[in-house]
């Protein structure tokens, strides 16, 4: 028998009727479905990992999104990422303009915040510093240490995910309970084996796939299901359908979330 904070009020009922689905999913719940309206996400990128977790996320409920990004879509976008069609790479627009578009069909419910611009640590607490959680579509590790010392710093979870080909990878980072993205990967690495779409390619897929884990991720932090987040970092292969599971433990010689140095906010 369902407790009284587990019924909807008169006044949310009509607006949750469109969420029944995933309200009936026990370990998630009518609570699950209140934080994430109540929730507000930081997305950094809105290419492929950002526009597929910004899709999925609006159509759960989440009460805002705010989009980052200071590219403008182009036709060689389109075969990976969500939200954008072949009109809007015609029209060259702004990547966060058409993906507020979009998102605001999709679900009137949630706010959609778009930022033409791209994340650095002179912008990086204005954009973040509201937020309950911090989504990573970006594709390169400078962004992703700066994010990655923030939110350390503030003790804000956020989650990594980077895709190449076929091969896909994901780490959700809670500070003070999981290991961090620098337990991981001590340094930046050289930009000649920062690995990249353009330089080795990338299938639709891939991307859809480990995005999905991502939203999944964010649902998670958002209800407060800390104990659903494992803190491994997975990564799957789309084409040989290889699957690995990594623990990382937090290493109290991590020059972050160890030794509390934050070289990335510095100027």
């Amino acid at each position: 028998m369902r407790t009284d904070a587990e019924q909807p009020t008169t006044d949310e009922a009509g607006a949750l009727l469109r969420y029944r689905r995933q309200i009936v999913f026990e370990p998630f719940g009518l609570a699950g479905q209140r934080a994430l309206t109540a929730g507000r996400v930081l997305i950094v990128g809105v290419g492929g990992l950002g526009s597929w977790v910004a899709e999925l996320l609006a159509r759960a409920g989440v009460g805002m999104l705010r989009l980052v990004d200071d590219d403008r879509v182009e036709l060689t976008n389109i075969h990976r990422q969500g939200l954008y069609d072949e009109s809007d790479a015609q029209r060259s627009l702004p990547k966060v303009q058409a993906a507020a578009e979009r998102l605001g069909g999709i679900n009137s419910h949630t706010a959609t915040e778009p930022v033409d611009a791209r994340l650095q640590r002179g912008n990086i607490d204005s954009l973040a510093g509201d937020v309950d959680v911090i989504v990573d579509g970006t594709d390169n590790f400078a962004t992703r240490f700066l994010i990655n010392d923030y939110a350390v710093k503030s003790g804000k979870p956020w989650v990594f995910a980077g895709v190449v080909g076929s091969e896909a990878q994901i780490m959700s980072i809670v500070p003070g309970r999981t290991a961090c993205l620098r337990c991981v990967l001590d340094s930046l690495p050289p930009a000649c084996r920062d690995p990249n779409c353009r330089s080795f390619g990338v299938l639709g897929p891939a991307v859809a796939a480990v995005a999905a884990f991502q939203a999944a991720e964010v649902m998670k932090i958002l209800a407060g299901k800390l104990d659903h987040i494992s803190g491994r970092l997975l990564k799957f292969d789309t084409w040989t359908n290889d699957v690995q599971q990594m623990d990382v433990e937090a290493d109290g010689q991590c020059r972050c979330c160890g030794q509390r140095e934050f070289e990335f906010l510095e100027p």
